[in-house]
């Protein structure tokens, strides 16, 4: 019977280890088997036990979104490419809402973000594609102060 809570114990320590929910559930399931061990079931109940709870926590998991997939957008994730939110200078816009710039040492091609203006001067990063940047122009900082 107390093979059932090592193996859980095991589970938990792959579980901390990868970071997945996965584990979890079969650290659960595991718990529950030796929990029905305990109370006195066969071992077929155990079995049945385990897979039952097991397979009752990925559904409610699954129900209630914490195990979908989650979309990351690179092109667009400060936390994955950290050139978004960087400036660049942009000195005139040709055609086609297209420019060069210097950014990291190296001459970029810059595209101007859709519903923007193309203004020149300082530019922020919104995407980067391959080797294009999308770009939109910095909003100006306001100078006015409320007075009281």
């Amino acid at each position: 019977m107390w093979i059932w809570f090592g193996l859980a114990v095991l589970a938990l320590i792959g579980e901390v280890a990868t970071g997945t929910f996965y584990l979890l559930l079969v650290a659960t399931g595991l718990a529950a088997g030796g929990l029905a061990a305990v109370g006195g079931l066969g071992l077929e109940g155990q079995l049945v036990v385990c897979g039952v709870v097991v397979i009752a926590g990925l559904v409610v998991l699954r129900a209630t979104g914490v195990l979908k997939k989650r979309e990351v957008n690179a092109h667009r994730n400060a936390d994955v490419n950290l050139d978004i939110g960087q400036t660049v200078m942009v000195g005139d816009w040709a055609g086609m809402r297209t420019a060069r710039v210097w950014y990291r040492g190296a001459s970029w091609d810059a595209m101007l973000a859709p519903g923007c203006d193309p203004i020149g001067g300082e530019q922020i990063i919104t995407e980067v594609r391959g080797s294009q940047l999308i770009v939109q122009p910095r909003q100006p900082v306001s100078t006015s102060h409320v007075q009281g």
